[in-house]
């Protein structure tokens, strides 16, 4: 799941990126265009309330490709969500408009 919200003093998107803590996929990162898809840069955190996420700030109007990463190598996807997130021309990567 992803909920982007408007950061009132910059106008920037903060794009939050959400996980189930019981995903067997975790531990995981989210990797894209807007951090050099380093899989350093933006590992989930688990949360009290029974997720994982992590928050990214973005440009507005900005179009950025992702994906997540998990133990091992394994790479998955978001699902198309008619909303925020759609698949690239190739349909390999996910991709959001901010």
């Amino acid at each position: 799941m992803i909920r982007t919200q408007t950061l009132k003093k910059t106008g920037e998107k903060k794009v939050t990126f959400i996980l189930h803590t019981d995903d067997s996929r975790l531990p995981a990162s989210v990797v894209g265009d807007f951090n050099g898809w380093d899989p350093m840069a933006h590992p989930f955190r688990k949360r009290s309330n029974g997720t994982a996420s992590v928050a990214v700030t973005v440009p507005p109007s900005a179009h950025y490709e992702f994906r997540y990463l998990g133990d091992n190598g394994h790479w998955f996807d978001e699902n198309p969500d008619g909303n925020h997130v759609t698949r690239d021309s190739s349909d390999q990567n996910s991709a959001i408009r901010s």
